[in-house]
Protein backbone atom coordinates (compact mmCIF):
# COMPACT_ATOMS: atom_id res chain seq x y z
CA UNK A 1 0.00 0.00 0.00
CA UNK A 2 1.70 3.51 -0.75
CA UNK A 3 1.47 5.70 1.92
CA UNK A 4 0.11 10.22 1.54
CA UNK A 5 2.56 12.84 1.96
CA UNK A 6 2.15 13.60 5.89
CA UNK A 7 0.79 17.53 4.58
CA UNK A 8 -2.23 16.36 2.82
CA UNK A 9 -4.89 16.12 5.94
CA UNK A 10 -4.67 17.40 9.19
CA UNK A 11 -5.24 14.25 11.74
CA UNK A 12 -7.96 14.66 14.38
CA UNK A 13 -6.14 11.56 15.91
CA UNK A 14 -2.98 11.71 18.25
CA UNK A 15 -1.02 9.97 21.03
CA UNK A 16 -0.51 10.76 24.29
CA UNK A 17 2.96 10.63 26.04
CA UNK A 18 1.92 9.43 29.89
CA UNK A 19 2.73 8.61 33.24
CA UNK A 20 0.30 6.11 35.28
CA UNK A 21 0.62 6.39 39.02
CA UNK A 22 -1.02 3.84 41.26
CA UNK A 23 -1.12 4.18 45.04
CA UNK A 24 -2.38 2.13 47.82
CA UNK A 25 -2.98 3.30 50.97
CA UNK A 26 -4.57 0.53 52.96
CA UNK A 27 -4.70 -2.01 54.29
CA UNK A 28 -0.86 -1.79 53.08
CA UNK A 29 1.11 1.25 51.46
CA UNK A 30 2.14 0.72 47.84
CA UNK A 31 2.91 2.92 45.43
CA UNK A 32 4.35 2.74 42.15
CA UNK A 33 4.46 4.28 38.72
CA UNK A 34 5.55 3.98 34.92
CA UNK A 35 5.47 5.56 32.00
CA UNK A 36 3.38 4.81 28.98
CA UNK A 37 2.00 6.06 25.67
CA UNK A 38 -1.61 5.89 24.55
CA UNK A 39 -3.48 6.59 21.27
CA UNK A 40 -6.50 8.88 21.08
CA UNK A 41 -8.20 7.72 17.47
CA UNK A 42 -11.14 9.34 16.18
CA UNK A 43 -13.13 6.18 14.95
CA UNK A 44 -14.09 7.91 11.50
CA UNK A 45 -10.40 8.44 10.57
CA UNK A 46 -8.95 4.79 11.19
CA UNK A 47 -8.71 3.73 7.14
CA UNK A 48 -7.33 7.27 6.45
CA UNK A 49 -4.63 6.52 8.98
CA UNK A 50 -3.73 3.19 7.29
CA UNK A 51 -3.06 5.46 3.91
CA UNK A 52 -1.37 8.23 5.51
CA UNK A 53 0.87 6.33 8.40
CA UNK A 54 3.72 3.74 7.45
CA UNK A 55 3.41 2.08 10.41
CA UNK A 56 -0.42 1.63 11.29
CA UNK A 57 -2.65 -0.72 9.55
CA UNK A 58 -6.21 -2.20 10.78
CA UNK A 59 -7.02 -5.43 11.31
CA UNK A 60 -3.89 -6.79 10.15
CA UNK A 61 -0.11 -7.14 11.00
CA UNK A 62 2.21 -4.13 11.51
CA UNK A 63 4.49 -2.16 14.19
CA UNK A 64 0.89 -0.80 15.56
CA UNK A 65 -2.46 -1.81 14.18
CA UNK A 66 -5.67 -1.28 15.51
CA UNK A 67 -8.13 -4.41 15.77
CA UNK A 68 -11.76 -4.23 16.10
CA UNK A 69 -12.19 -7.67 17.62
CA UNK A 70 -10.11 -6.31 20.49
CA UNK A 71 -12.67 -4.33 21.67
CA UNK A 72 -16.33 -4.02 22.45
CA UNK A 73 -18.42 -6.86 20.59
CA UNK A 74 -22.11 -7.36 20.67
CA UNK A 75 -24.36 -9.48 21.46
CA UNK A 76 -21.88 -10.55 24.42
CA UNK A 77 -23.24 -14.74 23.54
CA UNK A 78 -22.16 -15.13 20.11
CA UNK A 79 -21.31 -11.42 19.13
CA UNK A 80 -20.93 -11.00 15.92
CA UNK A 81 -17.47 -10.23 15.05
CA UNK A 82 -17.78 -8.89 11.04
CA UNK A 83 -18.97 -5.35 12.51
CA UNK A 84 -16.60 -2.39 13.20
CA UNK A 85 -16.01 -0.99 16.31
CA UNK A 86 -17.92 1.94 15.70
CA UNK A 87 -21.08 0.00 14.83
CA UNK A 88 -20.40 -2.13 18.07
CA UNK A 89 -20.29 1.12 20.15
CA UNK A 90 -23.06 3.05 18.42
CA UNK A 91 -25.55 0.07 19.37
CA UNK A 92 -23.99 -0.03 22.98
CA UNK A 93 -24.52 3.88 23.04
CA UNK A 94 -28.28 2.78 21.18
CA UNK A 95 -28.96 0.76 25.01
CA UNK A 96 -28.23 3.32 27.29
CA UNK A 97 -30.51 5.77 25.15
CA UNK A 98 -27.87 8.01 23.19
CA UNK A 99 -27.95 7.98 19.21
CA UNK A 100 -24.61 7.96 18.18
CA UNK A 101 -24.83 8.03 14.37
CA UNK A 102 -23.66 11.58 13.78
CA UNK A 103 -21.38 11.57 16.79
CA UNK A 104 -17.62 12.06 16.45
CA UNK A 105 -16.29 9.15 18.58
CA UNK A 106 -12.55 9.31 19.69
CA UNK A 107 -11.45 6.83 21.23
CA UNK A 108 -8.19 6.74 23.68
CA UNK A 109 -6.72 3.24 23.85
CA UNK A 110 -3.48 1.02 23.10
CA UNK A 111 -3.05 -0.27 20.05
CA UNK A 112 -1.76 -3.88 18.97
CA UNK A 113 2.29 -3.74 18.89
CA UNK A 114 4.05 -5.96 16.52
CA UNK A 115 0.85 -8.69 16.69
CA UNK A 116 -0.09 -8.61 20.84
CA UNK A 117 -1.84 -6.21 22.65
CA UNK A 118 -3.00 -5.57 26.15
CA UNK A 119 -5.43 -2.84 27.39
CA UNK A 120 -6.26 -2.50 31.03
CA UNK A 121 -8.68 0.29 30.49
CA UNK A 122 -9.80 2.36 27.49
CA UNK A 123 -12.71 5.52 26.71
CA UNK A 124 -14.85 6.24 24.27
CA UNK A 125 -15.51 9.85 24.12
CA UNK A 126 -18.48 11.09 22.42
CA UNK A 127 -19.18 14.58 21.30
CA UNK A 128 -22.02 16.17 18.78
CA UNK A 129 -21.21 18.06 15.72
CA UNK A 130 -20.26 21.17 17.82
CA UNK A 131 -17.81 19.11 19.50
CA UNK A 132 -19.68 19.44 22.99
CA UNK A 133 -19.15 16.39 24.51
CA UNK A 134 -22.55 13.77 24.82
CA UNK A 135 -21.45 10.69 26.93
CA UNK A 136 -18.33 8.21 27.49
CA UNK A 137 -17.82 4.56 27.82
CA UNK A 138 -14.60 3.19 29.91
CA UNK A 139 -13.48 -0.30 28.64
CA UNK A 140 -12.02 -1.96 31.23
CA UNK A 141 -10.27 -5.18 30.86
CA UNK A 142 -8.66 -7.50 33.22
CA UNK A 143 -5.93 -9.49 32.61
CA UNK A 144 -7.67 -12.60 31.53
CA UNK A 145 -9.18 -10.31 28.49
CA UNK A 146 -12.57 -10.23 30.28
CA UNK A 147 -14.31 -6.72 29.33
CA UNK A 148 -16.52 -4.43 31.47
CA UNK A 149 -17.89 -1.47 30.28
CA UNK A 150 -19.23 1.62 32.17
CA UNK A 151 -21.37 4.57 30.77
CA UNK A 152 -21.31 7.94 31.08
CA UNK A 153 -24.41 10.30 30.19
CA UNK A 154 -24.92 14.18 29.93
CA UNK A 155 -25.66 14.28 33.65
CA UNK A 156 -22.80 12.99 34.53
CA UNK A 157 -20.93 15.63 32.71
CA UNK A 158 -19.72 18.43 35.12
CA UNK A 159 -17.90 20.78 33.38
CA UNK A 160 -15.26 19.12 31.01
CA UNK A 161 -15.57 15.85 33.45
CA UNK A 162 -16.72 12.60 33.40
CA UNK A 163 -17.66 12.13 37.03
CA UNK A 164 -19.35 8.56 38.50
CA UNK A 165 -19.21 6.29 41.47
CA UNK A 166 -20.58 3.05 40.71
CA UNK A 167 -20.05 -0.67 42.18
CA UNK A 168 -17.29 -2.59 39.47
CA UNK A 169 -19.06 -6.09 39.91
CA UNK A 170 -15.93 -7.25 37.92
CA UNK A 171 -12.62 -9.47 38.98
CA UNK A 172 -9.77 -6.88 38.30
CA UNK A 173 -7.16 -7.63 40.82
CA UNK A 174 -6.79 -10.17 43.17
CA UNK A 175 -6.24 -7.84 45.83
CA UNK A 176 -9.82 -5.99 45.76
CA UNK A 177 -13.21 -7.05 46.61
CA UNK A 178 -15.04 -7.47 43.57
CA UNK A 179 -17.97 -5.53 45.18
CA UNK A 180 -15.76 -2.34 45.81
CA UNK A 181 -16.56 0.57 43.52
CA UNK A 182 -14.98 2.89 41.03
CA UNK A 183 -14.81 6.51 41.45
CA UNK A 184 -14.55 7.91 38.21
CA UNK A 185 -12.93 11.64 37.18
CA UNK A 186 -12.56 11.07 33.13
CA UNK A 187 -11.65 14.61 31.86
CA UNK A 188 -12.07 15.17 28.43
CA UNK A 189 -8.66 15.09 26.28
CA UNK A 190 -7.27 18.48 24.83
CA UNK A 191 -3.46 19.27 25.18
CA UNK A 192 -3.40 17.43 28.50
CA UNK A 193 -4.60 13.95 29.62
CA UNK A 194 -6.15 13.94 33.19
CA UNK A 195 -8.13 10.82 34.08
CA UNK A 196 -8.51 9.74 37.71
CA UNK A 197 -10.19 5.88 38.65
CA UNK A 198 -10.24 5.53 42.65
CA UNK A 199 -11.64 2.40 44.33
CA UNK A 200 -13.63 2.83 47.81
CA UNK A 201 -14.34 -0.14 50.08
CA UNK A 202 -17.66 -1.32 51.28
CA UNK A 203 -17.07 1.09 54.39
CA UNK A 204 -17.08 3.75 52.35
CA UNK A 205 -13.23 4.30 52.11
CA UNK A 206 -10.63 5.13 49.52
CA UNK A 207 -7.78 3.32 49.85
CA UNK A 208 -6.24 2.84 46.33
CA UNK A 209 -5.59 5.98 43.72
CA UNK A 210 -4.88 5.48 40.10
CA UNK A 211 -3.76 9.01 37.80
CA UNK A 212 -2.97 8.58 33.97
CA UNK A 213 -1.46 12.12 33.20
CA UNK A 214 -0.34 12.82 29.91
CA UNK A 215 0.77 15.39 27.21
CA UNK A 216 -0.84 15.36 23.47
CA UNK A 217 1.49 14.56 20.64
CA UNK A 218 1.11 14.85 16.79
CA UNK A 219 0.30 11.41 15.19
CA UNK A 220 3.00 11.26 12.53
CA UNK A 221 5.79 8.29 11.34
CA UNK A 222 8.41 9.56 13.17
CA UNK A 223 6.28 10.16 16.74
CA UNK A 224 5.27 6.33 16.27
CA UNK A 225 9.00 5.21 15.87
CA UNK A 226 9.89 7.46 18.80
CA UNK A 227 6.86 5.80 20.71
CA UNK A 228 7.90 2.46 19.73
CA UNK A 229 11.33 2.80 20.36
CA UNK A 230 11.34 4.29 23.87
CA UNK A 231 9.23 1.60 24.88
CA UNK A 232 9.32 -1.32 22.35
CA UNK A 233 6.97 -3.74 23.22
CA UNK A 234 4.49 -1.78 25.71
CA UNK A 235 1.44 -4.04 26.07
CA UNK A 236 4.55 -6.86 27.95
CA UNK A 237 5.59 -3.90 29.61
CA UNK A 238 2.04 -3.39 30.91
CA UNK A 239 1.47 -7.22 31.39
CA UNK A 240 4.99 -7.96 33.49
CA UNK A 241 4.23 -4.67 35.48
CA UNK A 242 0.62 -6.28 36.53
CA UNK A 243 2.49 -9.50 37.45
CA UNK A 244 5.39 -8.09 39.27
CA UNK A 245 3.49 -5.60 41.28
CA UNK A 246 0.74 -8.54 42.32
CA UNK A 247 3.37 -10.43 43.54
CA UNK A 248 4.99 -7.52 45.61
CA UNK A 249 1.13 -7.26 47.07
CA UNK A 250 1.48 -10.91 47.70
CA UNK A 251 4.74 -10.82 49.08
CA UNK A 252 2.97 -8.37 51.77
CA UNK A 253 0.22 -10.64 52.46
CA UNK A 254 -2.72 -8.65 51.34
CA UNK A 255 -5.76 -10.72 51.23
CA UNK A 256 -6.08 -12.78 47.94
CA UNK A 257 -8.78 -13.16 45.87
CA UNK A 258 -9.37 -15.97 43.59
CA UNK A 259 -10.93 -15.46 40.45
CA UNK A 260 -13.37 -18.50 40.92
CA UNK A 261 -14.82 -16.88 44.38
CA UNK A 262 -17.84 -14.82 44.52
CA UNK A 263 -19.04 -15.32 40.75
CA UNK A 264 -22.06 -14.16 41.30
CA UNK A 265 -20.52 -10.39 41.87
CA UNK A 266 -18.87 -10.40 38.75
CA UNK A 267 -22.31 -9.02 36.24
CA UNK A 268 -22.53 -7.89 32.33
CA UNK A 269 -19.04 -8.95 31.38
CA UNK A 270 -18.09 -9.34 27.84
CA UNK A 271 -15.74 -11.86 26.63
CA UNK A 272 -16.01 -14.09 29.78
CA UNK A 273 -13.42 -16.50 30.30
CA UNK A 274 -14.12 -19.86 29.68
CA UNK A 275 -11.38 -22.34 31.27
CA UNK A 276 -10.13 -25.41 28.84
CA UNK A 277 -11.92 -28.40 30.56
CA UNK A 278 -10.37 -32.18 29.80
Amino acid sequence: MSHLPSSIFHLNSSIYTAKVMHNRIAPKKHFFWYNVYMFYIDLDEIDLLTKKLRWFSRNSFNLFSFRDAEHLQLPRENPDKTKTVRHQLETYLNENGVDGTNLKIKLLTNLNVLGYNFNPVSFYFCFDDAGIPVCCVAEISNTYHEMKLFFFGKEELHGDTFKKITVKYFYVSPFIDHDDSFDFKLKVPTDKLDIKIDDIDKKGNKFFFTTLMGTKKQLTNSNLLKCFCSIPLIPLQIMGMIHWQALRLWLKKLSFHPKSKNPELQRNVYKPYKPQTK
